[in-house]
């Protein structure tokens, strides 16, 4: 199709995007936008927001973005001309004529597409035949029953090098060789790929035959037998079965993950549909993407031998660069010696949900696979266990996800590791002098509830001197702005006018598409057409604000790395306060000593917040000191 930028601008403006969304998903209106929960991942808070007058959707929580066009290629799941043509019959728009190749090319998929079904078809007539009765006996050995064969196609390949070429010449030698289903080589005859193998469809999510598996019905190697790349398939973005897991996964809102297209049909067979598997490679980055456009934190379901545990840490490790806030992957481990497909027949669908229910978040089996890795009984030993995990945590390229993977295997490896410590000695309730017996010892007041604490838990309120400090240093530092995304969704809801800066901040990141990298000047510039001129300039003032990401000409590297613990420390900080407001008003009503440890650890931890942003201020002293201030 000829789409010139200026119709797709024109399709875009003439339709309601909210409408759009709003036909599937719940949307209320705040403000100039209207928000719902994100339909790309679970939530329960509302961080999914709809512009009409800008014409996007985002997400602050999996930062899922797109216009009116992605929305039905990413959550209807249409082609991309298709979601062209169904917005243009709904704008009332002429959708231009196909020019001549790209009339070709569509014609070429389709008969593509029409070798791959008719090969289908043939391989299915084959397996009722008489030379499918060896493919038939092995289906019953395996307990595959014949609605099974029919929903997942089953055919038979027989074993001749020329059956399929011959019953399938209308098409030409080319375009089989092209589809994969012949093998060409130089100066001789093309002759059949798959001979004397259980044949097994692999579609697309449209459910279109894209390739096959074969499995040999002897002996023999390979066992198994893909079709090679094709115009069609693609085996490193493909998974087995996600046709018929995508709609069982969003009834369910879990998505499992096997080793091989058997173990898939096996426990579709046995009523858990939301399964898919690779297809004879370990997982890729794109097929983990895929994955997560479906559910959050997909569950690998690898066998429990060797090579399954090895492929399943593998894959752990593919995952931990594209992990973000609550997009995670999780681990059910078979029994040693067992596949998903022996499990189910033995145990059935409740022996699986087992399994499942014992499952291991993404952190458990990397902390597990490091701590069994080698011997930790030197100190070097122990030291190399604490610079793996340090490794693997800085692999994440989300800086909220990298700081608490840090933070959980430091805390492990000190929980394993340090000395015995001396058990919290509990001091003596307070009692008011008039109710205090003889002899009984006095100790201080808890501190008292004050009206500003009772509202941090209902207000989620933030430090605004800090969120201040903050913007500062994103509008200094504008590269930064994209690797906060998602906090900044928070700070975006704060009110008055550093709440609008906040939002022109983030429209700005959202639509920025320069191929130069935005600078701080070309921020400001940008802010000062709707009217942040001053309050930009005044943020920018070195001398109001004791940070180093505030200050010019400082060096980059710690002012990154200080604007991300203020970023950490103004998240954390609203949560600890809320929570010793609720730990003081709950130990005035009622003393335990259990709420009076929770309240003396809970002042502790915002000391501690005290003492990073302190370390902060000192940092930037610290640099002062050292050279003077460029602003």
């Amino acid at each position: 199709m000829s789409l010139t930028p200026a119709f797709l601008d024109e399709l875009r403006a003439r339709t309601s995007l909210t409408a759009l969304v709003g036909k599937t998903v719940k949307l209320t209106r705040a403000g100039r936008e209207s928000k719902g929960c994100c339909p790309f991942h679970n939530e329960k808070t509302p961080s999914f927001y709809v512009n009409d007058d800008k014409g996007f959707y985002h997400c602050f929580g999996c930062s899922a973005h797109g216009d009116a066009i992605r929305w039905l290629t990413d959550h209807q799941g249409l082609p991309f001309m298709d979601a062209v043509k169904e917005l243009a019959a709904a704008a009332g728009m002429e959708v231009p004529a196909p020019d001549a190749r790209a009339a070709q090319r569509a014609e070429k998929a389709k008969s593509l597409h029409d070798v791959m079904q008719a090969a289908a078809d043939w391989f299915t007539q084959q397996l009722g035949g008489i030379d499918g009765a060896e493919a038939r006996a092995l289906l019953d050995r395996r307990g595959i029953k014949d609605a099974t064969r029919k929903a997942f196609g089953f055919g038979y390949a027989p074993d001749a090098r020329g059956r399929l070429r011959t019953a399938l010449k209308d098409f030409g030698d080319e375009m089989l060789v092209e589809t994969g289903l012949l093998i060409q080589v130089e100066g001789k005859e093309p002759y059949d790929r798959f001979r004397g193998r259980l044949m097994i469809p692999i579609r697309d999510p449209r459910g279109r035959v894209i390739a096959f598996g074969g499995r040999i019905i002897g002996e023999g190697e390979p066992k198994y037998l893909n079709s090679p790349d094709t115009p069609l398939f693609d085996k490193g973005r493909t998974l087995y079965n996600l046709d018929r897991a995508l709609p069982a996964a969003r009834k369910t809102a879990r998505l499992f993950v096997v080793e091989g297209y058997m173990d898939a049909i096996a426990l579709a067979q046995g009523g858990i549909g939301e399964t898919v598997a690779p297809l004879g490679t370990a997982l890729t980055e794109q097929q983990l993407e895929r994955l997560w456009r479906v559910v959050d934190v997909p569950m690998l379901c690898f066998d429990g031998d060797k090579p399954g545990q090895k492929a399943a840490i593998r894959a752990a490790h593919r995952a931990l660069p594209m992990l973000a806030p609550g997009r995670s992957l999780g681990f059910a481990t078979l029994p040693e010696g067992q596949d998903p497909d022996d499990l189910m027949r033995a145990k059935g669908a409740q022996g699986f949900e087992a399994l499942v229910r014992e499952a291991e978040p993404l952190v458990d089996r990397l902390w597990k696979h490091e701590l069994a890795a080698e011997p930790l009984d030197t100190p070097e030993q122990r030291a190399g266990l604490k610079k793996r995990l340090n490794d693997l945590a800085e692999t994440i390229a989300d800086p909220s996800v990298k700081s608490e993977y840090k933070a959980e295997f430091r805390n492990r490896f000190d929980e394993r590791f340090a000395r015995q410590r001396q058990p919290f000695q509990q001091r003596q309730p307070f009692y008011p002098m008039g109710q205090r017996k003889p002899g009984q010892k006095w100790s201080p007041p808890p501190p008292p509830v004050t009206e500003d604490a009772k509202k941090v838990g209902a207000a989620g309120n933030i430090d605004r001197v800090l969120a201040k400090a903050v913007l500062a240093g994103l509008i200094r530092h504008p590269a930064e702005i994209a690797r906060h995304m998602e906090v900044l969704g928070s700070l975006k809801l704060a009110d008055g006018a550093l709440g609008r800066l906040f939002e022109a901040v983030v429209d700005v990141a959202l639509e920025d598409h320069r191929a130069a990298p935005l600078d701080s000047g070309g921020l400001v510039t940008i802010l000062a057409r709707s009217g942040f001129e001053a309050i930009a300039h005044d943020l920018l003032r070195a001398d109001t604000m004791p940070y180093s990401f505030t200050r010019a000409g400082g060096d980059e590297k710690q002012a990154r790395e200080d604007l991300d613990e203020a970023i950490a420390v103004l998240i954390a900080r609203p949560e600890v306060d809320a929570a010793l407001a609720e730990a003081t008003s709950a130990m005035q009503t009622h003393f335990t000593a259990e709420a009076f440890e929770r309240q003396v650890a809970l002042v502790n931890e915002q000391r501690a917040l005290d003492e990073r942003l302190a370390n902060l201020v000192q940092a930037n002293e610290d640099a002062r000191a050292l050279g003077p201030e460029d602003d």
